[in-house]
């Protein structure tokens, strides 16, 4: 039995959202803002927290205006009117639905979920709503609260001298702020598979099923016994603790490896908790270390106790007095140098002791990660019921899903550890020979994350993407997110998936946490573009922009990707013009093409043609491909420009064909004085030896046809005049388009909902 789906609608900008889970790990993944937490904290608060964890800001913002709407139509009903219905609220209230799937061996754990008698295997769902537990309640409560504060506020206007009062509840969103747990409540609806949909292709929107009038609500929750959810949350709280925060007397949890340590070993192995024949040695051994400390403990109080006796109490009348130790195993790993760790050493005396430092010397990333691989353990072990308590006892049933989840596990881990615990993370979940001898019992975890070495190392499958949109795209008055599916883009096993899942896992993967991304042709580009970023674009430069090489002929394969990701994308990358089947120099009115792929499929989706003499004259808003108000691809190739050669020379037009060239002609005076060898002194010779334009165009063709084009970028590094570079027309129209669209997604993702007095008016 696995979760296969999660819907989540109504929950903060989680406004209608399906996440589908794997087998194993299903990573979360997005950038900032973008709904990831919330979708952690949604599964918290309808699989975990009570009722009463809920609060109104858990509902979209957008319903805020509706239920102030609501609220005066309740304050202008006549008295005796009849009470209000039920269905206004069920588009707005909070709810999760989760699909499971079952097979026929494991029908008694689904009985209550089985939607027909024709029903045999395949999905089940159920749905946790939020919602008025007695509507008629809640109408004359806010009634009457808002008929006090009328009285008062009548009673406080007759004293013109004074302020105006502002009274608690001003409306109906201001009620619920403190009188939602006492209203609301979570109720449980079986789901009909046959009328699961999939998300909306465009706006990747869940369509959860509606409900009808002959939908009850179930009696009780039908997970449980079903799936038991552990979580390890982003607060782990390492490093110096507050000794008030440390004290009995605040009811804390226990934050430290050596308190967590503690609990594991009163859960799962002390001895005295129901103790069985291993556990006779260590209980016989405490007994005497007891009775040698009791008698220990009697000669040292005896002459205090002679001395209380002195003065005359305690009589024979009265109780003797006795000091006798009750002493546990879990005591000896109740202090802070109960963990510690045992450092190198060289040098040291034959024999010495080893040097060990308390956990709290030790570094944040290694308290987080044995922190972490001890509470999965200790999950994992309170899922099988390995409890020392839980082995004693009879007739314990344990759930076939364990749900696991963890919000970013990357603080204070290195990179590489980072890796290396997402890596084991499941691993260690299900280490145990229970779940191999019964393979009906299964764990899924889902993991949140903002780090990309966590996402190189996950399966490309296994991610899920989190996109945030602003207030006012598809009809939305608030922000909200939507959510890809990442293992669905590219469709079943096909060469372009095989080609970017293996170009994902060897490059860096933190393109699913940009704000934009650029695609270039090659090695030079990639040394030099962020040199330009920096000096010449700082809105850009602040900006989260990835940077991929990916070359021409397979840039056109990231197509479903970026548009999953819905970020701006520059594409720069090389005209390639052809004549016939041969490289050639770019020539107007030459009958050439493109060899670009990228070019030839992109842009014939705009209805461009292939000719190198179209894409030469083509304006720059038909370079450009526009999906929505945030997402458009940019292409930036090489086009025409003028240059005088030699210096003095009247302007004639060039056309590149490369980025080197490009950049050759857009730094002549850098060039004409460089020095250097390979393809730089080649470039440095073609230019001091052109008598024209043209000539110097053949002559750099000539020069960077076969040359080392990484090699010639670097050369370029070390020019003394480097600071001064500029880049290739080209490329700086592009990155000037590509600041503007993360100027413009920067300010419209600041966007507040709109205003109630407007919502109203809608």
């Amino acid at each position: 039995m696995k979760i296969r789906h999660i819907e989540i609608t109504n929950f903060r900008k989680l406004q209608a959202i399906r996440v589908d889970l794997t087998d194993d790990t299903t990573l979360l993944v997005g950038a900032n803002n973008s709904g990831k937490s919330s979708a952690m904290l949604a599964l918290r608060r309808f699989l975990v927290s009570h009722k009463s964890a809920f609060r109104l800001l858990d509902f979209t913002l957008c319903h805020f205006p509706t239920i102030d709407a609501i609220g005066k139509e309740w304050e202008a009903a006549p008295a005796g009117s009849q009470p209000p219905v039920l269905d206004p609220w069920m588009a707005m209230v909070p709810m999760l639905d989760l699909w499971l799937s079952a097979g026929n061996g494991e029908l008694h754990f689904i009985k209550d979920l089985i939607p027909s008698f024709r029903w045999r295997s395949g999905l089940v769902g159920v749905r946790f709503r939020l919602e008025p537990k007695d509507i008629a309640a809640l109408y004359n409560d806010f009634r009457s609260e808002r008929e006090r504060v009328r009285a008062l506020e009548a009673e406080a206007a007759k004293d013109a001298h004074k302020a105006s009062l502002t009274l608690w509840p001003k409306n109906l969103t201001d009620f619920l702020t403190r009188r939602l747990g006492a209203h609301f409540e979570m109720r449980w609806y079986r789901l009909d598979p046959s009328k699961l949909v999939k998300p909306d292709r465009v706006t990747r929107e869940a369509l959860p099923q509606q409900l009808g009038p002959s939908n009850i609500p179930m009696q009780s929750n039908p997970l449980s016994g079903l799936i038991r959810v552990h979580e390890i949350n982003a607060q782990r709280g390492f490093g110096e603790l507050d000794e008030s925060e440390d004290s009995a007397s605040t009811g804390r949890s226990g934050r430290r490896l050596s308190e967590q340590l503690r609990a594991y070993y009163k859960r799962h192995l002390d001895p005295e908790q129901s103790p069985g024949p291993s556990d006779i040695e260590a209980l016989r051994a405490m007994d005497a270390a007891r009775d040698a400390f009791d008698v220990r403990l009697a000669a040292s109080f005896k002459p205090a106790f002679q001395e209380v006796e002195s003065l005359g109490y305690p009589t024979g009348n009265d109780p003797t007095i006795h000091v006798t130790a009750q002493l546990s195993a879990a005591d000896g790993i109740s202090h802070e140098s109960a963990v510690l760790f045992e450092l190198d050493s060289v040098g040291g005396a034959a024999g010495a002791p080893p040097l060990r430092l308390p956990e709290t010397s030790n570094g944040l990333g290694y308290q987080n990660l044995i922190s972490m691989i001890f509470r999965l353990m200790s999950f994992r072990d309170a899922w099988l019921r390995k409890s020392k308590a839980a082995m004693a006892s009879d007739g314990l049933v344990v759930e076939p899903i364990h749900l696991v989840m963890i919000e970013e596990p990357e603080a204070h881990l290195h990179a590489q550890v980072q890796q290396v615990f997402v890596r084991h993370a499941y691993q260690v979940l299900t280490n145990d020979p229970l779940l191999e001898k019964f393979p009906g019992l299964s764990t899924q975890l889902v993991v949140s994350s903002h780090s990309s070495h966590i996402t190189h190392e996950l399966p490309y499958a296994s991610l899920r993407y989190f996109r945030r949109l602003p207030a006012g795209m598809n009809g939305k008055r608030v922000p909200v997110s939507t959510v890809s599916n990442l293992e669905a883009v590219f469709g079943d096993a096909t060469s372009t998936k095989r080609f970017v899942t293996r170009y994902l896992r060897s490059q860096h993967a933190d393109v699913f946490f940009a704000d934009a991304l650029v695609l270039v042709e090659g090695a030079a580009e990639r040394i030099l573009l962020p040199h330009f970023i920096r000096n010449r674009f700082p809105q850009l430069h602040q900006a989260y922009v990835t940077l991929l090489e990916v070359g021409g002929s397979h840039a056109h394969r990231l197509r479903p990707l970026l548009d999953a990701l819905g970020i701006p994308c520059l594409v720069i990358t090389d005209i390639d013009a052809l004549g016939g089947k041969k490289s050639v120099p770019v020539m107007r009115n030459a009958e050439q093409v493109t060899g670009n792929p990228t070019l030839g499929i992109w842009l014939k989706s705009s209805n461009k043609t292939r000719e190198i003499d179209g894409l030469l004259d083509l304006a720059a808003n038909d370079k450009v491909i526009v999906s929505d108000d945030l997402y458009s691809i940019r292409m930036a190739y090489q086009t025409p420009v003028t240059i005088a050669v030699p210096a003095g020379a009247p302007p004639e037009e060039v056309v590149p064909g490369t980025f080197e060239d490009a950049l050759v002609f857009a730094n002549l005076a850098l060039f004409s004085a460089a020095k250097g060898k390979g393809m730089m002194g080649a470039v440095t010779r073609a230019v001091a030896k052109a008598e024209s334009g043209e000539a110097l165009a053949a002559g750099l063709f000539e020069a960077i046809g076969e040359g080392d084009k990484a090699g010639f970028a670097l050369s370029v590094l070390y020019e003394t005049d480097f600071k001064d570079l500029r880049p290739p027309r080209y490329i700086e129209e592009g990155l000037s388009w590509l600041q503007e669209r993360v100027i413009k997604k920067k300010h419209e993702m600041l966007l507040v909902s709109v205003p109630a007095e407007e919502a109203e008016n809608e």
